[in-house]
């Protein structure tokens, strides 16, 4: 005879209420976190209006069907569209991550703490609007560094894409814990949009390999942060939640999708998520061959008047490389090409430069491009694997070697990225140069002086409210045509 469950609700899972602890209590008081999160800002926004030039980030740009518009809603960056915060999110966190050209995390799961943006600028602009909040720009930098914080920290121990998940279920989570936040809820309203935020599951990470990447992967993040503003409203509005949506035998995330493992967390939420970065300074590539484009182009003026007399080319990696990034065999589209380490680095080798023209089908057709493909053989260093994984180095190492006919090669290794902490100085004005060259894609001369000249200056940027922010990103409806 079957035995009747124990239906003694339990207290909420320790994760759950750890977060909103934090989410409500922590004082950001880190100098480098603030200011690391403002070139955050400037380079997230800056790559989103460049992917306005991409046809198709455009077919996903604007209100879900045709004239949904709301009046004095959210602005939508390098557009006139005004939204609603939920399909508000999705369009900022899509701009923001189309062209995988801005920050990033590497973990054990890694990811795009910017892809939090979304729902952040479009919950503190509703809020301003629409629920009497008075929201600075200096909120919204104090949201990152928290929403960068959940994601990042989660990610650092805990592999996700290893039982098939994709990474963005953490920006679910983490978007959905400052969201509610921002939108006036309290801790038991954030445990409870986040019990709702782990309930939804994960998505698979089929659109980001071989054989099906696609242009998902660049929406993914969009999708994400649109679900936790949808949980946030729901939370405020007093939904109920899910205590044990984690830990609740065979139905919870961990029995159910995550092989029966708790989650492991050996850092409490500080700031460190944020002082640790990494930006794309200079490529818009898949962060585990930043460095071998860099080793790459060194070898560029060596190398340009000897392709043909290239028979074989090494490259060392670390095994995270290895396993997202080595492929083989045709590729179908710019998406696929974005993450293939081969192909990056025939890029750079033919043509002494790598931007996102180069994914493009015009110029994959130049055969020479897969010609040097089939010569690479890619090998994984352990040393490279063992100081990406080590928190006082996460190197993202890459070397590459040209083996000549005549029995000669030449060599270049590229151990931390130009965005990495440790050469964050010599980032900064490639990161404020990068902007200026993004947002003329968009906007004229004057626009472009006024919002890089903003992005850069602390005390002005601070205490501007959200919504004046905002505003200054819209363009007139004949612009957006």
């Amino acid at each position: 005879m079957a035995s009747s469950d124990n239906n003694i609700r339990p207290d909420m899972d320790k994760l759950l209420s750890d977060i909103a602890d934090y989410v409500c209590d922590y004082v950001v008081d880190s100098d480098e976190a603030f200011d690391t999160s403002r070139y955050c800002l400037m380079d997230a926004l800056g790559c989103g209006i460049q992917a306005l030039d991409n046809e198709a980030c455009q077919k996903n740009i604007g209100p879900v069907v045709p004239g949904a518009s709301f009046a004095d809603g959210v602005p939508i960056p390098g557009t006139a569209h005004r939204l609603e915060p939920i399909h508000a999110a999705f369009n900022i966190g899509a701009q923001v991550r189309w062209l995988d050209y801005n920050d990033t995390w590497l973990a054990a799961e890694w990811g795009h703490p910017s892809d939090n943006l979304g729902a952040i600028l479009a919950c503190t602009d509703y809020a301003n609007r629409f629920l009497d909040k008075n929201y600075s720009m200096h909120d919204v930098l104090e949201a990152m560094i928290k929403a960068y914080e959940i994601q990042g920290v989660l990610a650092l121990e805990n592999s996700f894409n290893r039982v098939g998940l994709d990474h963005v279920i953490l920006v679910r989570v983490a978007s959905t814990a400052v969201a509610t936040k921002l939108l006036g809820g309290n801790k038991q309203q954030i445990s409870n949009a986040l019990s709702n935020a782990w309930i939804d599951g994960g998505a698979l990470r089929t659109y980001r390999h071989s054989p099906n990447t696609g242009w998902r992967k660049s929406w993914a993040a969009g999708d994400a942060s649109s679900r936790a503003v949808r949980h946030a409203l729901m939370a405020i509005n007093d939904e109920m939640g899910y205590p044990s949506a984690l830990t609740a035998e065979q139905w919870g995330f961990y029995d159910a999708l995550f092989k029966g493992k708790s989650f492991e967390l050996k850092r409490d939420y500080g700031s460190y998520v944020m002082e640790n970065i990494l930006f794309k300074v200079s490529f818009p590539v898949e962060f585990h061959a930043q460095t071998a484009v860099e080793a790459a182009l060194q070898l560029y003026e060596q190398a340009k008047d000897k392709l043909d007399e290239i028979e074989r080319i090494s490259i060392k990696t670390q095994e995270a490389a290895m396993r997202i990034i080595n492929k083989s065999g045709p590729l179908h589209n710019p998406a696929d090409r974005d993450h293939c380490l081969q192909y990056a680095v025939a890029i750079a080798l033919i043509y002494g430069e790598l931007d996102s023209h180069h994914y493009s089908d015009e110029i994959a057709a130049d055969q020479s491009i897969d010609t040097l493909r089939e010569k690479m053989q890619l090998e994984e260093d352990t040393r490279y694997s063992q100081d990406y994984l080590d928190p006082d180095k996460r190197s993202i190492a890459n070397s590459v070697t040209l083996h000549l006919s005549d029995g000669s090669n030449i060599n270049a290794e590229v151990e931390y990225p130009i965005g990495h902490r440790r050469r964050r100085k010599d980032a900064q004005p490639l990161l404020a140069e990068k902007l200026k060259h993004n947002l003329a894609t968009r906007f004229p001369d004057e626009k472009v002086k006024t919002l890089s000249k903003l992005l850069q200056d602390k005390d002005s940027l601070d205490k501007l409210p959200v919504t004046a922010f905002m505003n200054l990103w819209q363009i007139q409806e004949s612009s957006n045509d």
